[in-house]
């Protein structure tokens, strides 16, 4: 394990700094896992503080992308507005994505997502445990949240919803909710067809689970049911709909206190930028400042 590197900073300190680690081999996914730790300014590595001992936690898929989203400065800027609360980042590196991110339960129909199984067990009872033995996080699963893109996205949102034992916030950035268990060329049921949902329709509502997702209006250009709205709005706002007859509680206005929070931005993209200008609210909402 390297020692602590500085970040960059985005003004005047508090800074964060990052921790690389190559030191984890995982047994079901037969990779090393590259990790990036973000660590809160004023974290100190070799003593124990009451607040250390209980600082909350972010998992991070495709956590290769920390330098284009910005996330240090990011961060940076968040701690000295002091409107969040210090919290440990860690970036997960993606490997083969496209099989290891998906739905645990239930690969697709071009079988894309065969390792995703294998992911969750990799994060539950390999990364979890290695974590707590390194760092000085919280083992609650109130203050255990994990976040993801696209892909990464439905990864995240799929191993929260079935594992609230361990995590209570997921933050989903435009999630690839229209993963399906059968191609549209065969004829596509958006009842039945699209996976996470329909494992939403069948799974269980747990009352502490809070979920945030941000969606671009120029995310893709595809509108399968010709109703004028993009599919990656639609499959999200489709899947709210289920958390939501699930017993969930969406504000309309968006509170931050709500179990579902909403975001969609006029003019966003499917790409790095514009989920690092949208992070500040997901953060905000993840890990309020306490007041």
């Amino acid at each position: 394990m390297a020692d602590l590197i500085p970040a960059q900073t985005c003004a005047e300190p508090p800074t964060v700094t990052v921790r690389h680690d190559d030191s984890l081999y995982s047994v079901p996914l037969k990779r090393i896992v590259h990790l990036d730790i973000v660590l809160p300014p004023g974290y100190q590595a070799s003593s124990r503080t009451h607040l250390q001992e209980h600082l909350p936690i972010l998992y991070l898929n495709d956590g290769q992308d920390l330098a284009r989203l910005k996330m240090t400065s990011v961060l940076d800027s968040l701690y000295q507005k002091r409107v969040i609360q210090p919290f440990v980042l860690i970036a997960i590196h993606a490997g083969d994505r496209i099989q290891e991110y998906g739905t645990a339960a239930q690969a697709d129909y071009m079988n894309r997502g065969s390792k995703a199984g294998l992911y969750t067990d990799f994060i539950l009872t390999e990364l979890l445990p290695y974590l707590k033995k390194q760092y000085h996080i919280s083992a609650t699963p109130a203050q255990s949240v994990v976040a993801g893109f696209s892909l990464g996205g439905l990864s995240a949102f799929d191993i929260v919803f079935h594992h609230p034992e361990q995590f209570s916030k997921a933050g989903i950035f435009s999630g690839s909710f229209w993963w399906r268990s059968k191609s549209t060329e065969d004829g596509y049921r958006d009842e039945t067809d699209r996976i996470m949902h329909d494992l939403v329709r069948k799974g269980k509502y747990n009352k502490h689970l809070k979920f945030w997702f941000e969606t671009g209006t120029e995310d893709e250009t595809s509108d399968r049911n010709n109703n004028g709205i993009i599919d990656s709005i639609d499959d999200t706002t489709d899947l709210i709909d289920e958390l939501v007859k699930k017993g969930y509680h969406r504000d309309p206005n968006g509170a931050h206190s709500s179990d579902i929070r909403y975001v969609e931005i006029n003019g966003g993209k499917h790409n790095q930028e514009t989920w690092s200008a949208i992070m500040p609210d997901f953060l905000t909402w993840a890990f309020p400042a306490n007041k």
